[in-house]
């Protein structure tokens, strides 16, 4: 599966993005999907996944209550709608693809999107 995330862009704190990634190839709908972050000079942290059919999500605390995640597998896209952001929630965004939630805690995923940025101003 080949995974491109897009939406990422400048808005102030408290504001909101929704942030894309389209996946083309193998059929997404057998793949757990996630996002995950990484922020300038720190390490890349998983953010949130949904499960095959989107019954399922998961956050880290940082993101509960402002960030969800969705997806539409008719269109074979995974959403993250950020809400009530932050300046600390400023990091380059990427989508995952993997098999299972497990997969983002022992980084054995299929594949990653390209990422794009997200600068929250205070």
């Amino acid at each position: 599966v080949q995974l491109q995330a897009s939406g990422g862009g400048l808005v102030q704190a408290g504001g909101s993005l929704r942030l894309s990634c389209s996946a083309s190839g193998r059929s997404f709908s057998d793949y757990y999907m996630g996002w995950y972050r990484q922020a300038p000079g720190k390490e890349r942290e998983f953010v949130a996944g949904i499960s095959w059919s989107g019954g399922s999500t998961y956050y880290e605390d940082p993101v509960k209550g402002r960030f969800t995640i969705s997806r539409d597998n008719a269109k074979n896209t995974v959403y993250l709608q950020m809400n009530s952001l932050k300046p600390e929630d400023t990091a380059v965004y990427y989508c995952a693809a993997g098999q299972t939630l497990g997969s983002y805690f022992s980084n054995a995923l299929d594949a990653w999107g390209q990422g794009t940025l997200v600068t929250v101003s205070s």
